[in-house]
């Protein structure tokens, strides 16, 4: 059995949790404490809540797309196989790190997406780019801790509050799209999209090519 070996250490900004960078052989993981946020093995439903945005948007010109955060962007690189030339994709993430570990221990699983001329980066909160850029995106991806309680980050649950989602909604286009991944149902979460004027949808992704753990993709309408 090979032995994960420790990369990288960083802090998540403001009252946030130590995040480790563990690799084992070719795969890799990110912990935030002792709970794992994403391993290179698992990346189904982060793969899906960028395939169900590029298949409902289909057909659509200019796409302007948010994701927050990049992870270890299996969302972004989906994004771009699945949006055209024509499309711009903002990536939001917070702790610096992340990014860095991208370009240097994980240079070979990025594959080169950060440098794609359709894609520029956002260092910061994800919610400041939201209330910053009202009409402006087709689409809002967040895959931002665990889901809607914050795990990594406290102040990560103001993305998730009604106000958050009121937020999220004048960002959008009109039928513009918010996809939210978690790790878990959340009813309470369902309704409050209700409530801040989207039209829900729950859908439920595997971890790993069809097998692994079960994950929810809320996709909500404008």
């Amino acid at each position: 059995m090979i032995a994960w070996v420790e990369l990288g250490r960083a802090m998540v900004p403001g009252d946030g949790a130590e995040l480790r960078l563990l690799q084992r052989g070719g795969e890799f993981a990110i912990l935030a404490g002792p709970t794992a946020l994403m391993n290179s093995r698992m990346s189904g439903s982060e793969i899906a809540l960028a395939e169900v945005a590029c298949a409902r948007l289909r057909g659509r010109k200019n796409c302007r797309v948010l994701i927050g955060g990049y992870g270890m962007g299996f969302t972004l690189r989906a994004a771009l196989a699945g949006f055209g030339p024509d499309a711009a994709i903002v990536v939001a993430e917070i702790v610096p790190a992340i990014l860095q570990w991208a370009r240097g221990p994980m240079a070979a699983l990025t594959a080169g997406c950060l440098d794609d001329p359709r894609v520029s980066l956002y260092e910061g909160d994800v919610g400041a780019s939201i209330r910053a850029a009202p009409g402006r995106f087709d689409a809002i991806l967040l895959d931002v801790d665990n889901g809607p309680d914050g795990l990594s980050r406290s102040g990560n649950e103001r993305l998730y509050n009604r106000g958050g989602l009121e937020a999220a909604r004048k960002a959008l286009k009109p039928k513009g799209l918010l996809l939210v991944w978690s790790a878990a149902p959340d009813r309470a979460f369902t309704a409050r999209l209700g409530y801040a004027g989207f039209k829900v949808e729950e859908i439920t992704a595997r971890a790993h090519k069809g097998r692994g753990g079960r994950t929810v993709i809320w996709v909500a309408t404008k």
